[in-house]
């Protein structure tokens, strides 16, 4: 098998979830308008079903006023520690709408002059706010495990949101721009080992169990360390000549021909598993996944966002099979060189395979840079 004739196919894609759209709150308008219809076509009469309106609107805004001061009685004792010293800080975290107390005022005042059943308001009141504490002392309040997540994600507050963004300020934004340089060095070197610049890139292994190998020769017998690339020598964050390194791999196919590529796992998939066996960090196994997922999808979305890491990295996620595989990981590396030789190296229908020249001019390298390897304007929506 010649390795332009090969057509790459990966069938054991990892499922990694996209953000959430706005399918839930489609779906609110939805029921609100089935709901109304509902209502106009009972034919209720419209004095009464506004009144029990209003007193469902007045008991919600109980409830959350209520819930408001529960946690307020907690918070003026962390005045000092958590909101400088100021009440009205706290009592405003504690009640984020400021519409609750008005609300209530209006719905009060429109039960009051659409009730004609004489009996009191404040007995109405008394028997709201009772339903409501017991609703919060039975914890029936708290949100769904989805809302929480969604939440979460919404306001970038994830464990897998800061690791990738650290992954990414003070690491690959670092290397990345830094990488083509020393491709090109090694290149000019050793000519006939990196012949398709396709793969003149940082191949990045996230792992989805976030089993990480210190050693990659010992994970697959079919990698093989070759050598260093150029050291990146920075003073950082008060180290001295603080050296950053990527290490040369030849990868070994069916037919015995190598595939040679700069491949490393994602450090911060080492905290995701060491969080997972410590107790103190109450994570389990499956926000584990969970987490490894969204770091995968975050970090993708930083580095699209990112003009000058384009085309200098391949991120390679997956889920190892079940049944143990001695060559899974280089059939998995393997799988993206053959496509990224693939992209540089079409094969046209009709045309006999040809095998690529490892020495190129400038004009056919600039024939050779696809769109997406061009810089890419960066995204303000989110990252």
């Amino acid at each position: 098998m010649s390795r332009d004739s090969w057509r790459p196919s990966h069938p054991r894609s990892p499922q990694i979830p996209r953000a959430r759209g706005g399918r839930a709150q489609r779906a609110v308008y939805l029921l609100l308008a089935l709901c109304a219809a509902g209502l106009y076509l009972a034919g209720e009469p419209l004095v009464p079903t506004a009144r029990s309106l209003t007193f469902h609107f007045a008991t919600l805004q109980i409830g959350a006023l209520l819930k408001g001061a529960c946690y307020l009685a907690e918070e003026i004792f962390h005045l000092q520690s958590r909101h400088h010293g100021s009440f009205w800080r706290a009592l405003s975290t504690c009640f984020p709408p400021c519409w609750h107390g008005p609300m209530l005022l209006l719905c009060g005042s429109a039960y009051v002059a659409l009730s004609g059943d004489g009996q009191p308001l404040g007995l109405h009141l008394g028997l709201a706010s009772l339903c409501q504490l017991l609703i919060l002392a039975l914890g029936l309040h708290k949100p769904s495990a989805v809302e929480i997540s969604e939440m979460s994600e919404r306001s970038k507050q994830n464990v897998a949101h800061g690791l990738a963004w650290s992954y990414y300020v003070g690491y690959l934004k670092i290397v990345l721009p830094r990488l083509k340089k020393s491709m090109e060095e090694f290149s000019s070197a050793n000519p006939n080992l990196l012949a398709c610049r396709k793969t003149w890139k940082l191949h990045i292994l996230i792992p989805l169990s976030c089993d990480v190998y210190d050693d990659l020769e010992k994970a697959d017998s079919n990698i093989q360390y070759l050598t260093d690339l150029t050291e990146t020598t920075l003073a950082r964050a008060g180290t001295k000549r603080r050296v950053y390194k990527h290490s040369l791999y030849a990868i070994r196919d069916e037919e015995n021909q190598l595939w040679h590529c700069a491949v490393e796992y994602a450090t911060p998939l080492q905290s995701l598993y060491a969080m997972s066996q410590d107790e103190c960090a109450a994570f389990s196994r499956e926000e584990r996944l969970d987490q490894a997922k969204l770091f995968y999808r975050t970090l993708e979305e930083i580095l699209k966002g990112s003009k000058e890491c384009a085309g200098t990295y391949r991120l390679i996620a997956y889920e190892e099979s079940e049944e143990a595989e001695t060559h899974f990981l280089s059939r998995e590396i393997l799988w993206h060189l053959r496509q990224q030789h693939h992209e540089e190296f079409p094969v046209h229908e009709g045309t006999p395979p040809h095998t690529p020249s490892t020495t190129l001019d400038s004009a056919e390298l600039n024939l050779q840079i696809s769109v997406s390897d061009l810089p890419h304007p960066l995204r303000s929506d989110g990252f």
